[in-house]
């Protein structure tokens, strides 16, 4: 469980600053991070890290997608999370 937390942490960094990076090229039209790399980091572990990055930075927030895909990671996520605790 603890070894579970810790890549949730790690990738929810990743994605977080991955956000925030992402923000800060378009602010300045640089090259961006493609959506599909966002979007997946965020469903596989970085939910938390994904939703805080789209409200701290306001990034990506009116696209419906990132919202159900870091909801749904989240979901899952934590789900994954209370049967471990459940049953170790």
């Amino acid at each position: 469980m603890i070894i579970y937390c810790i890549c949730l942490a790690a990738v929810s960094l990743v994605a977080f600053l991955c956000y925030g990076a992402d923000k800060a090229r378009a602010k300045k039209g640089a090259w961006r991070i493609p959506e599909k790399v966002l979007l997946l980091l965020s469903f596989f572990g970085g939910a938390a890290g994904g939703l805080l990055g789209m409200l701290l930075f306001r990034h990506k927030t009116r696209h419906w997608y990132f919202w159900a895909v870091n909801i749904l990671g989240l979901a899952w996520q934590a789900a994954v999370l209370v049967l471990l605790f459940m049953y170790a």
